[in-house]
């Protein structure tokens, strides 16, 4: 097949599954164009098959702002008419799954068919937004086929709004053979001491992060158990989880690395990933972490108890409870035996379940599906 994707190209789960997705896609022979303002950030090598197209916005002294909804549009309108694309892929609904209704408006019957992929904050945020709710509910609705990453999201975005679209559940995946488990004590004592505990923590540092949680749960874990906190990724609340480790005097055990793009390398070395957040529609991040055999503490909330067994291959507690989440924390890490334990679980869950050989052909399957229907 020939696909067109649009995502949003910067770090965070959305850009990080459209990319991985467009990279399996191309290796197994299928036609990808990326179609974005900017190229994917995992994007970075050849890839047979696999094409990028900028989009350009103009920025004339009458527009206010730029118009990137309409250069977009033009631009896939563009690319599919240019490249006779089967379908477009919009990852996210706004504005990607509007901009795909143009292109598809000014193809008129040459057009392709339309997938939007739901991720979570288009709908939990976003979409909710009353000033962007019509728009988001009329995209969706003339989307060709609709997929969410977990069935809290797909449970969420019929709640919200009603659609009469049936709605495929295609869950979050990861390259098991990349995102594996390795022993590098040597890199390990880059961070921490021998007998020292590594803890780790990635986003994109928005609010819905918690990360000042973070900070809370490494301090009190770091209290009965001496801990290193590695923090991977940048964004507005990264400040204040710096200010906080040095309110707390911990600032020389908080290593903050900014972004990488290498993360596979990094999280096995941790022995805990964090990630209490307010919302999580899947949690890619925790699946990687899970791939790698590190367990994760985690908020029972959204889609995380789909990827996270609790008590299983990590622990998932109430919204907000440090206590809760740092206990558990210190429990596993006392016990080398439960540890080790919790790595396999995590390690079987990511291979069985989640592994991208597994994930990548149901999109195979759902696009055969819609571009064939009439």
């Amino acid at each position: 097949m020939r696909i067109g994707v649009t995502c949003y190209p910067v770090p965070g789960g959305s850009g990080v599954v459209a990319t991985e997705l467009g990279i399996d896609l191309a290796k197994r022979g299928h036609q990808v164009h990326f179609i974005t303002y900017s190229p994917p950030f995992r994007l970075q090598r050849f890839i047979e098959n696999l094409y990028y197209h900028q989009v350009e916005v103009s920025n004339y002294p009458l527009f206010k702002f730029p118009p990137y909804t309409l250069s977009l549009a033009c631009k896939m309108a563009e690319i599919a008419e240019l490249w006779s694309l089967d379908l477009l892929h919009a990852h996210y609904a706004i504005p990607h799954a509007t901009a795909a209704f143009l292109a598809k408006s000014i193809l008129k019957e040459h057009s392709p068919k339309v997938i939007t992929t739901l991720h979570g904050t288009d709908i939990t945020l976003v979409g909710a937004d009353q000033s962007f709710r019509g728009i988001t509910k009329f995209s969706i609705e003339e989307s060709d086929g609709v997929t969410t990453v977990s069935e809290f999201l797909k449970k969420r975005t019929r709640d919200e709004f009603g659609l009469k679209n049936e709605i495929e559940m295609i869950p979050n995946f990861v390259d098991t053979e990349r995102f594996i488990q390795r022993e590098d004590q040597a890199r390990r004592r880059q961070f921490a001491e021998d007998d020292e505990r590594i803890l780790m923590h990635i986003s994109n540092f928005r609010p819905v992060k918690r990360v000042e949680d973070i900070i809370k749960i490494f301090h009190l874990i770091d209290k009965k158990l001496s801990s290193k906190l590695v923090l991977i990724g940048d964004g507005p609340d990264l400040s204040k989880a710096l200010s906080l480790s040095r309110d707390f005097g911990i600032e020389d055990k908080v290593i903050s690395l900014g972004g990488q793009d290498y993360v596979e390398n990094l999280l096995p070395l941790a022995d805990l990933f964090l990630l209490p957040s307010d919302q999580e529609s899947f949690g890619l991040v925790a699946l990687e972490a899970m791939s790698c055999g590190v367990p994760v503490i985690a908020t029972k909330t959204g889609g995380l108890p789909e990827v996270v067994i609790d008590g299983e291959n990590g622990f998932l507690g109430p919204l907000g409870d440090v206590e809760f989440m740092s206990q558990k924390g210190i429990e596993l890490l006392s016990d080398e035996n439960r540890l080790n334990k919790f790595r396999e679980n995590c390690r079987k869950r990511a291979v069985e379940k989640f592994d991208s050989k597994l994930i990548v052909p149901k999109y195979e399957e759902y696009y055969k599906k819609i571009v064939d229907s009439r």
